[in-house]
Order: C-alpha cells, then sequence, then structure tokens
C-alpha cells in the first residue's frame, strides 16, 4: 500500500466515524504532502441540517468540503469543513 493509500485509508475511517456517514458519502478529492505530514480535501455528502430543523421528511443532501491534516505518523491532528464555494489558500 503506497502512502497515498495510507492516508485516504485513514481519512476514510476517521470520517465515518466520526460524522456517521457511510462510505459511497465520502470521496477523497486531494492528498498531499504537507510539511512533516499530510494534508486530504474530503467531499462529504451529509444529510441537509436545515432541513432536518425544520421537521420536513425529505431526503436533501448537503455537498460538504473537509480538510484533515495528519502527522507523518497517520495520526489526525485537525479537521475542518469549508463550504464547497469556498477556496482554501493552498489548494489546487
Amino acid at each position: 500500500m503506497t502512502k497515498v493509500e495510507e492516508v485516504d485509508r485513514v481519512v476514510n475511517e476517521f470520517l465515518k466515524k466520526t460524522l456517521k456517514v457511510e462510505d459511497d458519502r465520502i470521496r477523497i478529492i486531494r492528498t498531499a504532502r504537507a510539511n512533516d505530514g499530510w494534508d486530504a480535501d474530503v467531499e462529504v455528502i451529509e444529510d441537509s441540517l436545515f432541513i432536518k430543523s425544520l421537521g420536513i421528511p425529505a431526503k436533501v443532501k448537503d455537498r460538504k468540503i473537509y480538510t484533515v491534516n495528519l502527522d507523518a505518523d497517520m495520526e489526525i491532528l485537525s479537521f475542518e469543513r469549508h463550504e464547497p464555494w469556498q477556496r482554501r489558500e493552498n489548494s489546487l
């Protein structure tokens, strides 16, 4: 398994557990070396919290982008959600 594949696997498992979403709702869109570790940008399809708050039984989904930072030992250091239209400073 390559390092990139290992990062993707660790990030996928972390987000499944943390956000309580299924595999088919998670898509790694960028993995890159960063200083002494790794950064991964991930698209996650989540149930719409707005629709839920209205009590509407519709199955509306929101597309969210998360950035996950790992150290060289594949430990998660941080993760952050971005709106899909926001660009990170060092995004490709």
